[in-house]
């Protein structure tokens, strides 16, 4: 059957109007931003004190700026947290980021974390591809209730709460329709894509429903995560965190635009090491005019402190080897902190953190050799020399180079940090109870969807590109 220029064109012209999950996500991510923005407009101002930082960071550091993401790229980057009740309401919440190309991966439990527990289990949806990170790393990280855990909830509590959220709906069936429409299609056309960020940026609007206060703050008492959670009929973007290349920078810039900011950059310290894994901070919660539905079923105007403004500064990802030892020199920083703070409780924990570093953090170049961090592996074979047969000596010849891979995950202490920094009420925990168990099998089933292990997508990435180089080197395998 022959196809005529005009059918031609017309079958063109819908293929160009097909928005693949990529744009979507980029799309979403802009339009939530912009949301966000407007809710929070401190936000706009962390958004731009994170541009200045960075390009100060490119003007000083030039290419070596861009070794863990081009400049386009951290510029874009985004990562929101949003916070659910039920399993129902995370495997809808799947089915929305799955549409953008985003997958669950990871496990964290922050009911154990340290400063505080939060009752909650999260994951974080994300695209898994370099080549999709590299184009737009938008990532959520979704939490998830836990109202059957007696640390926190009696079983009255755990009742009342699931009718709760059993009776809210967050999503409406057009956006989940369209969302497993573009996840099946791999895609959606123009006017549906519309359609679909309309919704799904709406799903996130802070909601101007009256929030029952004698239920927040009754959940608040248990956790201030648990009362922005199940106290409210809706959910809403917590916080959009964008990435800088230099959080010390940003910190004392923020500070200097006269914003309060937690105590501290949470993760391992600033400092001449590696930048490992991640480090964030945050200015504080910012009081947020709200409508409560008092006991008497009048209304009243009150403030409400949930919401704040995460930044971030990404490292290198570690293998598992590397993440013992990384666990192990904050277990040592905790020790000494506590030593320290009977003599001089004005010592602060960085200090404390950034003395253990100096002892015992690899240089990158051991992180390399040690395989205590994934990298990828560039081939010179015009190289001069013989061409060794082990990897140390290869690095060592310049036969192949070697970059960091970003750490694209999360930290459930750095998590817990934020939170514990930003929450009005620390709540309770009753440790003499049982912790019901909640583990990434179990959330995987919860949601419809498995988990995955981010180490699995370093592993392979890195051993893709040392395949790759191998290759290019003619080299058929490496002696031990």
């Amino acid at each position: 059957m022959l196809v005529t220029v005009s059918q031609y064109i017309v079958v063109l012209e819908a293929q160009m109007s097909f928005i693949l999950p990529v744009e979507l996500r980029a799309r979403f991510a802009v339009r939530l931003s912009e949301l966000y923005g407007s809710e929070v407009p401190a936000y706009n101002a962390l958004v731009d004190v994170s541009a200045e930082v960075n390009q100060r960071v490119m003007d000083t550091q030039k290419a070596s700026a861009e070794r863990l993401g081009t400049i386009d790229r951290v510029t874009a980057e985004r990562h929101g947290a949003i916070r659910v009740g039920s399993p129902e309401e995370l495997s809808q919440a799947a089915r929305i980021f799955g549409a953008c190309g985003m997958y669950p991966t990871g496990f964290y439990d922050l009911r154990d974390a340290y400063p505080q527990p939060v009752p909650v289990v999260s994951t974080a949806f994300r695209p898994h591809a370099p080549e999709e990170l590299a184009r737009n790393p938008f990532r959520v990280f979704t939490s998830m209730l836990i109202p059957e855990d007696r640390r926190f909830f009696s079983e009255d509590q755990e009742s009342r709460l699931k009718e709760f959220l059993a009776a809210r709906t967050l999503f409406d069936d057009e956006l989940l329709e369209l969302a497993d429409r573009a996840e099946v299609d791999g895609g959606l056309a123009s006017a549906d894509a519309d359609r679909f960020l309309d919704l799904a940026v709406g799903a996130f609007e802070l909601s101007d429903i009256p929030v029952d206060r004698a239920w927040y703050e009754e959940l608040g008492r248990v956790s201030g995560v648990a009362a922005d959670i199940g106290g409210v009929e809706s959910t809403h973007i917590n916080h959009l965190t964008p990435r800088v290349l230099d959080i010390d920078d940003l910190y004392a810039s923020m500070q200097e635009r006269g914003f309060e900011m937690i105590a501290e950059v949470q993760g391992p310290p600033g400092g001449d090491f590696p930048d490992l894994l991640l480090r964030q901070t945050s200015f504080r919660a910012l009081a947020e005019k709200r409508t409560f539905r008092e006991t008497d079923g009048s209304l009243s105007t009150g403030e409400l402190r949930v919401r704040f403004g995460e930044v971030e500064q990404r490292g290198i990802a570690l293998t598992p080897a590397g993440r013992d030892l990384y666990d192990e020199m904050v277990a040592e920083t905790d020790r000494r902190l506590v030593d320290r703070r009977r003599v001089d409780p004005r010592v602060t924990r960085v200090d404390v953190a950034r003395e253990v570093w100096e002892e015992r953090c690899p240089s990158e170049e051991e992180l390399c050799r040690r395989e205590l961090a994934y990298f990828t592996y560039t081939a010179h074979p015009d190289q001069k020399g013989p061409l060794p047969g082990t990897f140390s000596a290869l690095l060592d010849s310049g036969h192949i180079t070697a970059t960091p891979i970003v750490y694209e995950d999360f930290l459930p202490r750095s998590a817990a940090g934020i939170f514990d920094s930003n929450l009005t009420d620390r709540g309770s925990k009753d440790e003499s109870q049982n912790a019901i168990e909640r583990d990434e099998e179990w959330l995987a089933r919860a949601m419809g969807r498995a988990i995955t292990d981010p180490h699995d997508l370093y592993a392979a990435q890195s051993r893709a590109s040392l395949e790759a180089a191998m290759e290019k080197l003619g080299v058929s395998h490496l002696a031990a």
